[in-house]
């Protein structure tokens, strides 16, 4: 099955420089509980951008064009390339970043979203659009601002009509 997990503010902005928009440490939790014990799939940059590089206790993968050293990580040439390595029972993860979410929606059985009820000041990168006709909400967990949270957010799961 394959997941994709994103945390998108209200223009569905998800990056700015290669870095998070926003800093909200449940998010990052929901993060580790989800993928920990799965396969998580990235692009190059995503991965650069891990403050430790590869995650533990996942199987990480990093899509490259480019033969490229990832210590921790498989690389392979493209997402089709990268899930044929798959098994047809792995979960499966898609980071980041917005190339290789606008490749894997198509493919995708479940969306784990992140919905921040505010707009970053400055964002470059874009999730690509969830269409209502394609998915349909299958769960939402709303929380509102708290001492570790400026802005009220909400844990929200997709599904494929």
């Amino acid at each position: 099955m394959i997941h994709i997990i994103a945390a998108v503010d209200r223009k569905m902005a998800i990056g700015y420089q290669n870095k998070l928009l926003f800093w909200l440490p449940n998010d990052l939790k929901r993060f580790k509980a989800l993928t920990t014990g799965h396969t998580i799939i990235m692009g190059r940059n995503t991965f650069d951008s891990l403050p430790k590089g590869a995650l533990p206790n996942r199987r990480n993968i990093v899509l490259s064009r480019k033969q490229t050293d990832c210590p921790g990580a498989e690389v392979y040439p493209s997402l089709e390339d990268a899930l044929a390595h798959c098994g047809s029972d792995e979960a499966v993860y898609i980071i980041g970043g917005a190339s290789v979410y606008r490749q894997a929606l198509p493919l995708a059985d479940v969306l784990c979203l992140t919905e921040i009820d505010a707009e970053a000041p400055r964002a470059d990168t874009y999730f690509p659009e969830v269409s209502p006709e394609v998915w349909k909400e299958k769960g939402r967990e709303s929380h509102p601002v708290d001492e570790k949270h400026p802005c009220p957010y909400a844990f929200v799961d997709y599904v494929r009509r």
